[in-house]
């Protein structure tokens, strides 16, 4: 987190756009290379220095590809549903990814997982390579560190994005909930194993999911603004109807609360985070779009990186009711925030 949080403003800065392929390739390359390297760990230290070395990697090819489009897709109509394939694509990931690995275990290596995902990585690339890209404006003005200021300048100038990232801190805490306590509250609480910590994520992806093949149908139809502020209620009433159900019971919670929670939860999230690239994408020219991208994907992780080890110290000391209330005050803050810094006429 502290590396995309750091690195990659400066990174969507620095690629010319006639460099955008190239560079995507090789950021691509390198993460394949990582992965070729992590069975041969020996040292503690030689985690920290090949995550972070990865995550370099993805911290300048994530937003640089999302920026890329936009421009592919000049029609809205045309974006949005990429928007919500692209939220599919992550859900199924998530939730397919860990079944898959678990199948490929019964044939192969633990070490050979890691072959697999250089090859996923490899054929990110070749992808990338046959795909035409759109023609390359001319260099923007200044150095890469003054481009990285104007797109960070740009963002925090628009109250759309303003609030666009108090929403991405609503999104962070009910999703932080999900991603850090989901293995706590089955093992622990309901007493599962691992296929039931999949089947809590399944329900929380399932949501995502149900929303993301909606959205195009429904931003045909309402505002962007409306129909985040309506998710980001919907999250905080979750977290808060949750909260309350885990007092009266005292903890003693079963998968009525867990399973439809987590559905709520997901879908909340889908309704928050997808939009988003329709206000990146109103809020700039072409030419700025890369610096944008990059000034939303620092700031969202910046939100990440508060909720994720909030969710997991306070429930660590205080138990998963002291996670749900904590959370739920900090997505309550951020869609309130999210009101104030994005009026309805804006």
């Amino acid at each position: 987190m502290i590396v995309y949080v750091t690195l990659a403003p400066l990174v969507g800065a620095a690629v010319p756009p006639g460099w955008r392929k190239p560079v995507l390739i090789a950021l691509d390359v390198v993460r394949a290379s990582v992965a070729l390297m992590l069975p041969f760990v020996t040292e503690i230290w030689q985690i920290y220095l090949l995550i972070a070395l990865l995550q370099s990697a993805s911290a300048g090819f994530t937003p640089l590809f999302q920026s890329l489009i936009p421009e592919i897709l000049p029609e809205e109509r045309d974006y949005t549903r990429a928007l919500s394939l692209s939220r599919l694509a992550y859900d199924l990931e998530s939730l397919l990814s860990p079944a898959i690995a678990a199948a490929l275990l019964t044939l192969i290596s633990f070490h050979g997982l890691f072959a697999g995902t250089a090859v996923g990585f490899l054929l990110s690339a070749a992808l990338v390579m046959v795909v035409t890209f759109p023609a390359a404006a001319g260099p923007a003005a200044g150095s890469p560190y003054a481009r990285a200021l104007r797109g960070m300048g740009l963002y925090l100038r628009t109250p759309s994005l303003r609030g666009l990232l108090a929403l991405n801190l609503c999104a962070a805490a009910g999703a932080a909930m999900v991603f850090v306590n989901t293995v706590v509250i089955v093992r622990g609480t309901l007493g599962g194993a691992e296929r039931e910590v999949a089947a809590a994520l399944g329900a929380f992806g399932a949501g995502s999911m149900a929303v993301a093949l909606g959205l195009p149908w429904l931003l045909d139809r309402v505002a962007d603004r409306r129909a985040m502020m309506f998710a980001a209620g919907a999250m905080v009433t979750t977290l808060i109807g949750t909260t309350i159900a885990w007092f009266l019971l005292d903890g003693a919670v079963g998968w009525w609360v867990v399973a439809p929670a987590w559905v709520s939860l997901g879908m909340a999230y889908a309704g928050l985070v997808t939009p988003g690239g329709r206000l990146l994408r109103r809020a700039a020219s072409a030419e700025d779009l890369p610096f944008l991208f990059a000034a939303q994907f620092s700031l969202s992780h910046a939100c990440w990186l508060l909720a994720y080890p909030l969710a997991g110290w306070v429930g660590a000391r205080m138990g998963m009711q002291g996670a749900l209330a904590t959370l739920s005050l900090l997505a309550a803050f951020g869609g309130m925030a999210a009101c104030k810094l994005w009026p309805s006429a804006k």
